[in-house]
């Protein structure tokens, strides 16, 4: 099968879409099928080889957070090019509400195209202003998937239709043989994320770490993202600065070690989360997870029976949870078993082959996807 993926978002800045996008891409190509992803990228990004970029994107506030997106005539060509020279037999369009590259393609596309919504924005005003001039576009889609039942109900209740729910995959296995990194192990705790991001809440974790480090003083909390170090421990006491290790950008190889090396991961998130996938990630490690109780953590979690859950953005309740766990080497190693027993169902063995079925309902008897031109002159010509 030829496979065309729209990516909305920045290839080069690390994200949950892009990476969900990039496992799924190279899952199906392992498979045996022609894949293409159509996405935002700078001139000088190293891209693999099925990625096409669409141009240089630019940063747009979207969803609480700042995206960097890719909008314009001169990416729509770009997007009809490829949709010319692709002949896919499907398009497989990410996010297509948002003012990139999806929207463009539906846009531009005609023939069978499948849609995975990720957003959970319960309240958007945005969303349901711009719904007389999505729905066009969106009236082209013959299948919707939904990473979570929340990002589902933000679709109905903003868009119409509904939509399958498929979570985002993860390879369980590269998680799982990672190898341990010594120095990342010994009462250590993680996060992974965006420092300079509040909604990732690392603010609430710093505001909790005093009270971590006066029951567990020989804690150490392992950092890795981007953003301002100074800034982020400005708040703790000086002479517990030395407690925090900032690890920067990490390959997905380190991540993988630095979640196997962990004694507990935090997720202390604090809204706009429509799946978890990091919380996937460190349940395939072996990680014990502690994150806040947003919806759609606990259902990643299994509504707390595979990892525990703290009252969002309540510092407190974090440091309270945090301490005892550490303090119980019984539990955390059943919060171990308990997680790696319920990461199988997202396997991309089990996600890819969900979401291969949906390609093949809407492209059986179908003809390949092309432009509104090539639709339009083929109409043209059985008229003559």
């Amino acid at each position: 099968m030829k496979i065309g993926i729209v990516c909305p978002y920045a290839w080069d800045v690390p994200g949950g879409v892009q990476f969900h996008i990039r496992d799924l891409a190279e899952h199906l190509i392992r498979l045996g099928h022609e894949v293409s992803v159509l996405a935002p990228a700078d001139d000088d990004t190293p891209l693999p080889p099925y990625v096409v970029s669409a141009g240089r994107a630019v940063p747009v506030p979207y969803n609480g957070s700042v995206a960097r997106l890719n909008f314009g005539l001169l990416s729509a060509a770009r997007v009809r090019r490829w949709l010319q020279h692709g002949a896919f037999d499907v398009i497989h369009i990410h996010e297509p509400a948002s003012p990139s590259l999806g929207l463009l393609t539906c846009w531009a596309a005609q023939g069978p195209i499948v849609a995975t919504f990720h957003t959970s924005n319960p309240r958007s005003r945005a969303m349901i202003a711009a719904y007389p001039i999505l729905q066009p576009a969106l009236e082209k889609i013959r299948a919707r998937i939904a990473v979570s039942e929340y990002a589902r109900r933000t679709l109905v209740e903003h868009l119409g239709g509904d939509a399958v729910v498929i979570p985002n995959g993860v390879d369980v296995g590269f998680f799982a043989s990672a190898e341990p990194k010594a120095e990342w192990q010994g009462r250590t705790i993680g996060f992974i994320g965006r420092i300079d991001e509040p909604r990732k809440g690392l603010p609430v974790l710093m505001k909790a770490l005093p009270a971590i480090l006066a029951e567990v003083p020989d804690a150490r909390l392992l950092v890795a993202g981007r953003g301002d170090e100074e800034e982020a421990v400005a708040a703790l006491p000086a002479e517990m600065r030395s407690r925090v290790e900032f690890l920067g950008m990490v390959s997905d190889e380190d991540k993988a070690r630095l979640l196997r090396s962990v004694d507990l991961y935090v997720a202390p998130n604090t809204g706009g989360e429509s799946f978890g996938i990091i919380l996937v990630e460190a349940m395939s490690a072996g990680a014990p997870v502690l994150a806040s109780d947003l919806d759609a953590f606990a259902q990643v979690l299994d509504q707390g029976e595979a990892g525990e859950l703290f009252t969002n953005e309540d510092a407190a309740a974090l440091a309270a949870a945090a301490v005892r766990l550490l303090g119980d080497p019984a539990r955390l190693a059943e919060l171990r078993e308990r997680g790696s027993r319920h990461v199988r169902r997202f396997d991309w063995s089990t996600v890819g082959a969900d979401i291969l079925a949906v390609y093949e309902t809407v492209t059986t008897g179908a003809t390949s996807v092309a432009t509104d031109e090539r639709v339009g002159l083929r109409a043209r010509r059985r008229q003559g």
